[in-house]
């Protein structure tokens, strides 16, 4: 597995461990990891820390140029919101860990220019399918349904 899907499972798992959802992201500069997180939601009790979201928040503030040169590992299909983010900030490459558990907005990211890699990691679908039949309830919170 690539070093840096490695550390998105990783933040997945501390998510989990935590009892939030098993969600990881990373920012990557250059090789470089420039900010780490995962889905808080629960933690937080925030509306909007997705694992993605907080990959972002956690790199910190950067100019525009960084983040164009810049890749977005998750360990899940990003929604609409953290595709949004990726936008937003001209992110141009995602690797997306699974889509089978969810399917989040790739052909809308493709459709704007982003490259979009699907690995289908076996580890990433374990660890959500295992998490979505344990508490269906909380993963339906967290897509909106």
């Amino acid at each position: 597995m690539d070093e840096f899907m490695l550390a998105a499972l990783e933040e997945a798992r501390k998510g989990r461990a935590e009892g939030g959802i098993p969600i990881g992201s990373v920012l990557v500069h250059k090789g470089q990891i420039l900010g780490r997180g995962h889905n808080r939601r629960v933690q937080k009790g925030s509306a909007i820390l997705h694992g993605e979201m907080d990959a972002l928040e956690n790199a910190g503030r950067q100019s525009a140029s960084v983040y164009r040169e810049s890749v977005l590992y998750t360990t899940l299909s990003p929604c609409s919101m953290c595709s949004g983010a990726i936008l937003l900030y001209g992110i141009p490459q995602v690797i997306i860990g699974e889509n089978r558990t969810f399917m989040g907005e790739e052909d809308w990211l493709r459709s704007r220019g982003v490259q979009v890699e699907v690995v289908q990691n076996d580890e990433c679908i374990d660890l959500m399918r295992r998490f979505i039949d344990e508490k269906p309830e909380l993963w339906n919170e967290d897509i909106g349904v």
